[in-house]
């Protein structure tokens, strides 16, 4: 099976000596995600590869199971000594399947929705004190991005206080020429979403994309780590079964499982009228 078209790229940025974010790439499991690690050097980058090992290890499962477990496992590397004690680790990930796609989040890192002709499209809500603010009405929009405070997350992969973290969700179809962007905050801190909405429209293709807007941040300061991921969206249309595999409703956010279970209610049924008018 063919993947969609990505491009990922990481950069240290012009501040750090040690780069705490990664990003995992499996088109060929429709997986792609971003995690930004904290805690310091030789904790951050530990954090945020054991969710990227995490996610790897667990492309069957739900995005909202692989990213708990994910987080399960950053607390128990820190309790055996592994990496530091606090260390912890932002995520953003998306899966694709058919028609579709799902995005998934703990922290501020970011997934943005790129549609030609249009300003792109912010699809996540940061897990942030200043967007609590935001929310309160303490603070207007256009005081977000200038925030003091805009760095204080209220939650994160490894958070000690938490045995469980809020992992939000959200499903949509894909539209021709679509490009989804995903990236850690050592991107969107340094460009307003309307400076990146700019750069992007004068790309061509996924890897400008990285490569223009890596190259923007770095222009702009460069503070912090810098990760950012461009996928493409489908340009072939599915096969009749992924076609229809888009119809299935969603039960579990495990689109294997989902398959079987509605799969194996649909033959019961067939069965059930087989014998009702026989």
């Amino acid at each position: 099976m063919q993947g969609l078209e990505s491009s990922s790229l990481t950069n240290p940025g012009r501040k750090r000596s040690n780069n705490e974010d990664c990003y995992l790439s499996l088109p060929e499991q429709n997986l792609w995600m971003v995690a930004d690690g904290m805690g310091g050097h030789e904790a951050g980058e530990v954090a945020s590869d054991i969710v990227r090992r995490t996610l790897k290890e667990q492309t069957t499962s739900s995005l909202q199971t692989a990213i708990q477990n994910a987080h399960k496992a950053v607390l128990s590397a820190a309790a055996k000594g592994i990496g530091a004690e606090g260390m912890g680790s932002t995520v953003v990930a998306m899966k694709h399947w058919g028609d579709h796609y799902e995005i998934a989040w703990v922290g501020d890192s970011r997934a943005y929705l790129y549609t030609p002709g249009q300003d792109l499209e912010a699809l996540t809500t940061d897990h942030s004190y200043v967007q609590m603010l935001l929310e309160s009405g303490a603070i207007e929009p256009n005081e977000a991005h200038t925030h003091p405070d805009k760095n204080i997350i209220t939650q994160c992969l490894g958070s000690q206080e938490l045995d469980e973290v809020t992992v939000d969700t959200l499903t949509k179809s894909w539209q021709d020429n679509q490009w989804i962007i995903l990236c850690s905050d050592g991107l969107s801190d340094e460009l307003e979403t309307s400076e990146m909405s700019r750069i992007i429209k004068q790309c061509t293709d996924v890897k400008s994309v990285t490569r223009e807007l890596i190259q923007a941040a770095l222009r702009a300061g460069g503070r912090d780590n810098i990760t950012v991921q461009a996928i493409a969206a489908p340009t072939t249309k599915p096969g009749v079964f992924s076609a229809l595999s888009q119809w299935v409703p969603i039960f579990t956010h495990n689109r294997t499982l989902d398959k079987l279970i509605f799969g194996t209610a649909f033959l019961l049924l067939l069965a059930l009228l087989y014998w009702t008018f026989k």
